[in-house]
């Protein structure tokens, strides 16, 4: 996966229930200067095109290469890069990711229109089944991969993944730097 033109998205902590994201950005493809996108629709178009339509910063209005990032990637806040070319959520629909505690990945699972929280695309087919009010959209039209959170942006006190077992505990880090993406 190409970094380089790849957005990625940002969250100061996890929370539990509603979704970790409270900030999302694209890398200019030529400048690799980081711009903050305006909301979370926007963020899905720009990803969903990214392969054929790379981000630069002069599609945001008034913005150039010269002029400094909106936001530096750094640990500040945990970082995570989302997949590109990741089709748009489907209208009336809401995709939230939830950071876990440990900072291991982030869950993603979608809101129905009618407030229904689901997981799966077992559950996405089981909804549309039930409503058929949302013909033209199906199961694969739902995707629930999650960002990769970026190491070197995870907080201290949380530590970092060793290269042993993914189910060992995470212990608080002693002078080290990780990188985390949210």
């Amino acid at each position: 996966m190409d970094s380089q033109r790849t957005p990625r998205t940002s969250s100061k902590k996890p929370q539990t229930g509603t979704s970790s994201i409270d900030l999302y950005a694209a890398q200019c493809d030529e400048c690799h200067k980081w711009r903050v996108i305006n909301s979370e629709e926007e963020f899905e178009e720009i990803r969903s095109k990214m392969s054929e339509e790379p981000f630069y910063c002069n599609k945001k209005p008034g913005v150039s290469c010269d002029d400094p990032p909106d936001i530096e990637y750094n640990s500040t806040r945990t970082w995570a890069i989302d997949k590109p070319d990741l089709q748009k959520t489907p209208e009336g629909f809401k995709r939230h990711l939830v950071l876990r505690k440990d900072y291991s990945k982030l869950d993603a699972y979608y809101i129905t229109p009618k407030g229904k929280k689901v997981r799966t695309r077992n559950e996405i087919a089981a909804f549309l089944k039930e409503n058929p009010i949302y013909k033209g959209i199906s199961a694969s039209d739902f995707d629930f991969a999650s960002p990769k959170v970026m190491e070197d942006t995870i907080p201290e006190i949380v530590g970092k993944k060793g290269s042993g077992s993914s189910h060992k505990k995470m212990r608080p880090l002693k002078d080290e730097e990780e990188t985390g993406s949210v």
